[in-house]
């Protein structure tokens, strides 16, 4: 299996949080992209490394970013054999291609036909989480079918429901539908699913169908990889796995909450594994 972390991202909202910040506490944040942020004893994106190889069911991690942070991703991952770094070739947000651009691109270029995990990079996980599961749980799902795919959802609360994308699933957690950033009324469900994906191989091919179908379309419908998992969700079977919740670093109070925790939270192998 293959994993993917995106981290072509700007960071724009916490770089500005950073800049304005009166105390001057994080001014060694400055230019620094989001999954290379120090969070407790190590970067974002080490803790996802470290545990997707020590899962060993990971053999390579492919990281795409974009030219304005490929030189500190390239030194960042001098320290691990296995990972490989691609730009996307922009340097800056206004350019960006979009997070399912990105996956295509990095897939294609690794000639990736394997079973994929694609991360957010500004996404960590509280302590229930454990990788050794959830791969098991996908094992087990493509055992039944191999064109099954899993993700990950946790409850938000009923005036969160219009931030994020909401899962509705049937008896087998099995998804049904996703509803984009919905008001509470509008679904009983308040499942939120942040960007953790097992992507079967017979899956990877529909990114360019995707990607097509929504050439003409605005950034904003091809850059959320949620996009991507709402048009498979109608193609492919797409079961879920339950968590506590989850931390996704956007603006420095999100990062400091990240990074509190990471300090306090000393059994981080029960955490990776």
């Amino acid at each position: 299996m293959k994993a993917v972390i995106l981290a072509a991202g700007y960071g724009t909202r916490l770089q500005r949080d950073v800049e304005s910040d009166p105390t001057g506490r994080f001014s060694h944040l400055r230019g620094t992209p989001k999954p290379l942020l120090p969070v407790g004893p190590a970067t974002l994106i080490s803790h996802w490394v470290r545990a997707l190889f020590d899962s060993r069911s990971v053999d390579t991690v492919l990281v795409v970013t974009n030219d304005l942070f490929l030189e500190a991703f390239q030194k960042w991952a001098e320290q691990f054999p296995n990972v490989k770094v691609l730009s996307d070739g922009t340097r800056s947000n206004e350019e960006r291609l979009g997070a399912v651009a990105c996956l295509q691109l990095i897939l294609k270029h690794f000639k990736v036909e394997d079973d994929v995990i694609v991360i957010g990079g500004d996404t960590l996980f509280k302590e229930d989480f454990s990788l050794a599961k959830i791969i098991t749980e996908f094992t087990h799902l493509q055992a039944k079918c191999n064109e099954n795919n899993l993700v990950l959802s946790y409850e938000c609360k009923d005036d969160e429901t219009s931030k994020y994308g909401i899962l509705e699933v049937d008896a087998d957690m099995r998804v049904r539908c996703m509803k984009e950033k919905p008001f509470p009324s509008q679904t009983d469900s308040r499942r939120a699913c942040p960007c953790f994906y097992l992507l079967s191989k017979n899956s990877i091919p529909l990114l360019d169908a995707f990607l097509k179908e929504k050439k003409a379309a605005p950034i904003e419908e091809r850059d959320a990889p949620g996009n991507f998992l709402s048009w498979l969700i109608l193609r492919k079977p797409v079961y879920v796995h339950q968590i506590s919740g989850r931390f996704d670093v956007g603006n420095l109070t999100s990062y400091v909450e990240c990074d509190s925790f990471f300090k306090n939270f000393l059994d981080l192998k029960s955490y990776l594994m």
